[in-house]
């Protein structure tokens, strides 16, 4: 049970076992210094707090008789700071934000926000530049459910010699203004959120899934919003109930997710569990999602962000989570016009999702809206309707229903037209297939680049389900269908076997090459 460490601080760490189970993994216990932590461990990725700071431990696992030993030192910290000393009364309903706020404020580089047990209702809180902050177990903040209470960040205002705009809140891939999220940070850096506490938007308490179309002061918040920050790490927290989107970095770079819980229930609206934005080096790792939208969706603004900064979301390792009920496991797009490219999705599990992957993207999007670079590999899918999907007529817009969008006529390629390159699917077990294996619909002036399928079984349910694998115009609903390939390149199979269908293995519409 060899094993490595993905996350340290001066309190905690995290291991991940090295092997290819799929989040679970054989029992296995674990001790520090010899003395046993916890014993019938399952996990791959495995946390552990309560540590000193700049203190070397032993850490063993023990596995069928066999043990597997490395040395770890924890950070140093330089102090303390307790919320409740600030004045915090984690009674629930003291409002607690300032008391927070300043301890949040007050700490020096290289301290710890220390926040114990107790329910803390608060509004946003804004993060500082080189701390760390820990949430005890048994520790909750509880937002404020009122949002007038609420700062605003504008989508823009102009630079003070009117020669640039500064850009600060962010909806849909949109500069516009949204309230500022029970978590915020704005160009900070370093900074670690820890520990075994949760982070509650209380939305459920509050009007914010009510007309969630509506622009009521500002867009609603977020569990999690990060504006041009760098090398931001978290460790086992618990966001859950937030108004919109679970976690939203953006324009961010260097992030770590590690060993959390996203959950929101499965009927509340556009509470995605993690949306990276123009994005570069993130880890997503550990991470269980139950959330109401799309698990991750990794984007790269509608248009105007993506053509002004072309900042591509780029080089993600997404591994050994679990993720259910969202309409998506993982998403690409639709707002992607700054491009996406270099994603590797390992180790993971799809449980009741609508689709695995799922691409999205139209004309419009633009030529820095490139795709490239996609890897799945080990993955298992349960009672997913559709893997794969890649649709390049997306319809989510305002002028998302109009002919240029919708239409099969081969268009001169612009400066609006997106591309999709390189797709590779590996070693992926499908059970329950209901609408169809896999649907790739290319455009007809650009299809998409290649599409490699290997060791890649689809078992379809007995009684399949009906319904549109992509949300495009003009597409009928389905079910128990093989693999639609629809303006490609180059498509490979290799060893992938169709168990329960009883249509047609392939639909090819001007695939250019196809081996299988």
């Amino acid at each position: 049970m060899k094993f490595n460490f993905i996350f340290v601080s001066a309190r905690s760490f995290t291991i991940e076992c090295e092997n290819n189970d799929i989040v679970n993994t054989k029992n296995y216990s674990l001790y520090l210094n010899d003395e046993l932590v916890e014993d019938d461990i399952n996990m791959n990725v495995y946390s552990v707090y309560n540590l000193c700071p700049n203190k070397t431990y032993k850490v063993k696992l023990v596995c069928d008789g066999t043990e597997f030993v490395r040395e770890l030192t924890t950070l140093d910290e330089y102090v303390t700071l307790n919320v409740k000393k600030f004045g915090a009364k984690g009674d629930g309903k003291t409002l607690d934000t300032n008391a927070l706020q300043a301890t949040i404020l007050a700490c020096p580089k290289a301290g710890r926000v220390f926040i114990p047990k107790g329910d803390y209702y608060t509004g946003p809180l804004f993060l500082k530049s080189n701390i760390t902050i820990e949430l005890e177990e048994g520790a909750r903040l509880v937002g404020d459910i009122d949002r007038n209470h609420y700062p605003v960040l504008p989508g823009m205002v102009y630079t003070t010699d009117e020669q640039d705009e500064f850009n600060l809140g962010s909806w849909e891939g949109n500069p516009l203004d949204c309230f500022a999220s029970i978590i915020t940070g704005v160009e900070v850096e370093n900074v670690k959120i820890i520990g075994r506490g949760i982070i509650d938007g209380n939305a459920q308490n509050g009007d914010w899934w009510d007309n969630v179309r509506e622009r009521r002061i500002a867009w609603r918040p977020r569990g999690l919003f990060l504006n041009h920050c760098s090398n931001i790490q978290f460790q086992g927290v618990t966001f859950t109930n937030t108004p919109s989107w679970n976690l939203h970095p953006y324009f961010s770079n260097d992030l770590k997710f590690i060993d959390m819980k996203l959950i929101n229930p499965k009927d509340s609206p556009n509470t995605d569990g993690c949306d990276p934005e123009s994005c570069e080096n993130v880890d997503i790792i550990g991470v269980y999602f139950s959330v109401g939208d799309d698990c991750i969706a990794i984007k790269s603004g509608k248009i105007f962000m993506g053509r002004k900064y072309k900042k591509p979301s780029k080089n993600f390792n997404i591994r050994n989570c679990s993720m259910n009920f969202g309409h998506g496991a993982i998403v690409l797009g639709s707002e992607m016009s700054g491009g996406i490219k270099n994603i590797t999705v390992s180790q993971c599990l799809f449980n009741q999702t609508d689709r695995g992957l799922r691409i999205k993207t139209r004309r419009g999007r633009g030529k820095d809206a490139v795709i490239d670079g996609i890897t799945f590999e080990n993955i298992k899918m349960t009672d997913v309707l559709t893997p794969l999907v890649i649709n390049m007529f997306y319809f989510c817009d305002p002028d998302g229903h109009t002919e240029y969008v919708y239409s099969k006529e081969k268009l001169p390629i612009d400066d609006r037209t997106p591309y999709l390159g390189k797709f590779v699917f590996k070693d992926i077990d499908c059970k329950n297939v209901n609408v169809a294996a896999g649907t790739f619909y290319g455009l007809p002036e650009q299809p998409i680049g290649s599409i490699d399928i290997e060791n890649v079984t689809f078992n379809y349910a007995e009684n399949p389900v009906e319904g549109r694998p992509a949300m495009m115009d003009g597409l009928e609903p389905m079910k128990g269908k093989g693999l639609i390939f629809s303006y490609v390149d180059k498509v490979k199979l290799k060893n992938v076997v169709f168990n329960g269908l009883k249509d047609e293995k392939y639909e090819l519409n001007d695939v250019h090459s196809f081996e299988d």
